[in-house]
């Protein structure tokens, strides 16, 4: 079984990653999704944790070897984030998704000296919007984002864009096409399912209306 296959089964096991075609979930955006991934969960359960950590670390080492600086992204890739960077004994930063109201006023929390080559650390990517939001607060603040590590992602075309645009490679331990795979051996979806979660994937905006 591939690791993306694997990690995908890890994430139904604990509920992480859950589907209901009769009651959609509701996004902030408004959207409908028959699917909702909740990668917090992984937290709780101390093997998947462990999983996950080797996972981040090893695609790091095989994709960003020059890294040298982990950054996660708040709040969910902060923890993740952090276990990857102690396993390469890297710096960690953590990019806040505004500027703090008060004190220093810090949108980047943790030292970073400009010019360091950054990995960008995400639990999940949707849209890519928030992370790339992370992406350009290290820019800003003189450091070189050569990548984005995540958890999860559910594959839409404009995040693939966006990221394209931003010159930002992704890499993910996992993604909606293996869960796909996965929830149709266990039987979690019907063949006739297929088609409608596609949809999905394809046209999130208008799914479900």
């Amino acid at each position: 079984m591939s690791t993306q296959k694997h990690f995908a089964e890890k994430l139904l096991q604990i509920k992480a990653l859950q589907i209901n075609l009769q009651k959609p979930y509701i996004w902030a955006s408004g959207w409908n999704s028959p699917v909702y991934c909740d990668n917090r969960k992984v937290l709780s359960y101390p093997y998947v944790r462990d999983f996950v950590k080797s996972e981040l670390a090893n695609m790091v080492l095989e994709h960003f070897p020059d890294a040298e600086v982990i950054a996660g992204v708040a709040t969910a890739g902060i923890a993740h984030g952090v276990m990857a960077a102690d396993l390469l004994k890297l710096p960690f930063i953590y990019v806040r998704s505004k500027p703090k109201e008060h004190g220093m006023g810090n949108q980047i929390e943790g030292y970073m000296e400009p010019g360091k080559k950054v990995v960008v650390v995400e639990d999940l990517v949707s849209t890519g919007k928030s992370s790339l939001q992370a992406v350009d607060a290290i820019r800003a603040a003189g450091g070189e984002v050569i990548g984005m590590c995540a958890l999860f992602t559910y594959g839409f075309n404009a995040a693939a864009e966006a990221f394209q645009e931003a010159n930002v490679p992704l890499h993910t331990i996992s993604n909606y096409n293996a869960l796909m795979e996965v929830a149709e051996e266990q039987k979690l979806i019907a063949s006739e399912q297929k088609a409608s979660l596609e949809q999905w994937r394809v046209d999130p905006a208008s799914w479900g209306k």
